[in-house]
């Protein structure tokens, strides 16, 4: 399939060829929705924790007579029942990682991308390079595409310039083609591409692209 591409200027200035397999693969809500999951899941912490009766400083002492008070039974003041006692049931660190396999993770970004071209939400830009820093150079671009909400600038390879003028720009975020994956294509509305970018990202994960 042919992309149209535009450039600074929002100015159409020709095609470039983009493989089927990686911008035409079939809709799979099931296989898109559990990879984003679990990317979700492997950013988790897990470091939560809390403390038992075990682990609170209190003396363990019966703090009354069990009978003749009219009162409930208490045992000691670590009890769950009792204010700064341990907490019963609460939650301890743990790994919430998910294991996927890596044709699901290469199939799950195709879909991915391919769901953003059906929602006309891809702009292939012809060229992207900067000398220094400037932030109004990324937010012209941006300006130009009339693009509303956040955006993802898809570089052929990490450069400092680039990351450092969208810095300070609210909802414009870069990255490079190699770093794509299903989360942070979903979370974002638009997605601009440089041209080196998508000759990066076919050759990556077209069918030619690496050993499945």
């Amino acid at each position: 399939m042919d992309l149209q591409v535009k450039d600074n200027k929002g100015k159409i200035v020709g095609t470039v060829a983009a493989s089927d397999d990686v911008w035409r693969a079939e809709s799979n809500d099931a296989l898109l929705h559990q990879v984003v999951v679990a990317q979700q899941a492997n950013k988790r912490r897990g470091t939560q924790d809390t403390q038992q009766r075990g682990d609170v400083s209190y003396s363990t002492r019966k703090i009354r007579p069990q009978k003749g008070t009219g009162q409930a039974r208490q045992g000691s003041r670590r009890s769950p029942l009792l204010k700064g006692g341990g907490v019963a049931h609460g939650p301890h660190p743990r790994s919430y990682r998910q294991r996927l396999p890596k044709k699901m993770r290469r199939q799950a970004l195709r879909i991915a991308l391919s769901e953003k071209i059906r929602d006309e939400s891809v702009t292939v830009l012809d060229a992207l390079k900067l000398d220094a820093p400037k932030s109004s150079t990324i937010r012209d671009i941006v300006s130009a595409f009339e693009l509303k909400g956040r955006t993802l600038i898809v570089t052929g390879s990490t450069d400092q310039n680039v990351v450092k003028s969208a810095n300070n720009i609210p909802g414009v975020e870069v990255q490079s083609a190699a770093l794509m994956n299903p989360l942070e294509t979903t979370s974002v509305p638009n997605l601009i591409i440089t041209q080196e970018a998508l000759e990066a990202i076919n050759s990556l994960w077209g069918a030619d692209g690496g050993k499945e």
